[in-house]
């Protein structure tokens, strides 16, 4: 189960801190707009690495998304925060990321700033038992013919249309 006491910084569109809060306010449709990370992985051929959200998650239950995803902690850059969630995620500890864009995304439970980087890996992925369901490198023709049917998050079709599409 996520650490609904866990706290999260609140910041400004441009990723200011203005206070902070825990997860479960973050979560409960208060709207606080909150810090993330994603990395986008592709392998050398372009094909892009999923993660299988586990069941137990309080957001996108047993859906598939992008490869890592993580909250910014309270203290935290966007860059440490990533390095820390990759290996977190997946143990990978040796990549270059590269930032694409950081825009909002509003749901119906959540707002978040998501700070977007992309890298190119080819070597082992380990991804995490106690965070993820697996994973798998998903062709471009995957990825769009899993497109609006429930098997992807809302948020990684969104991002994947707009930035890799």
């Amino acid at each position: 189960m996520d650490n609904q006491q866990e706290k999260f910084p609140i910041v400004d569109e441009e990723g200011r801190v203005v206070g902070e809060a825990t997860r479960g306010e973050c979560h409960n449709g208060s709207k606080l707009l909150h810090p993330v990370v994603h990395l986008h992985v592709f392998n050398p051929q372009g094909d892009i690495y999923l993660q299988k959200r586990p069941e137990w998650k309080d957001i996108q239950p047993g859906r598939w998304d992008t490869a890592v995803g993580g909250h910014i902690d309270y203290g935290e850059t966007p860059e440490e925060a990533l390095r820390r969630e990759v290996r977190e995620e997946l143990g990978i500890t040796d990549f270059r990321p590269e930032f694409v864009d950081k825009y909002v995304f509003e749901s119906q439970r959540e707002r978040e700033l998501v700070y977007v980087h992309r890298a190119v890996y080819e070597g082992e992925i380990r991804p995490s038992a106690e965070e993820l369901d697996g994973g798998r490198f998903w062709s471009a023709e995957e990825v769009r013919e899993a497109m609006g049917k429930g098997i992807l998050t809302p948020n990684f079709e969104s991002e994947y249309q707009r930035f890799f599409g």
